[in-house]
């Protein structure tokens, strides 16, 4: 098993979020939101939420962010949806991303349901 960088070693939630969220931005994510959902939720500390213009778009921020994630040798221990390219998530222990096609996006409305989360600015 090969171990994690030893640059990213030591990354909190929020650094591994800021990484999502950039390397979502550059294959131009739609809407991107970070949410902090510490002491809210025991299985994660960040959402990271966005919308794909397609369901191949979808897919390909998907592949992008792990792929930036995977270079640093931190995998997803689950990713949903691949296939299908409607609503994928990704989850990364302290992170899990959740890539939309924006019509299921406004269906399913994360924000709304997490509304108590605080929104973090992206660097």
């Amino acid at each position: 098993m090969r171990q994690i960088k030893k640059e990213f070693r030591d990354k909190s939630g929020h650094d591994l979020a800021q990484v999502c969220a950039q390397a979502a931005l550059d294959t131009k994510a739609e809407e991107l939101v970070i949410l902090d959902v510490r002491g809210l939720t025991t299985f994660t500390e960040y959402f990271v939420i966005m919308n794909g213009k397609s369901t191949r778009h979808v897919q390909a921020l998907a592949e992008t962010i792990e792929g930036e994630l995977r270079s640093k040798r931190i995998n997803a221990s689950k990713a949903e949806g691949l296939q299908e390219g409607m609503w994928i998530l990704l989850d990364f222990d302290d992170v899990v991303v959740h890539i939309f096609y924006h019509e299921q996006r406004k269906f399913y409305d994360l924000e709304g349901l997490w509304s108590d989360g605080k929104t973090v600015e992206v660097e």
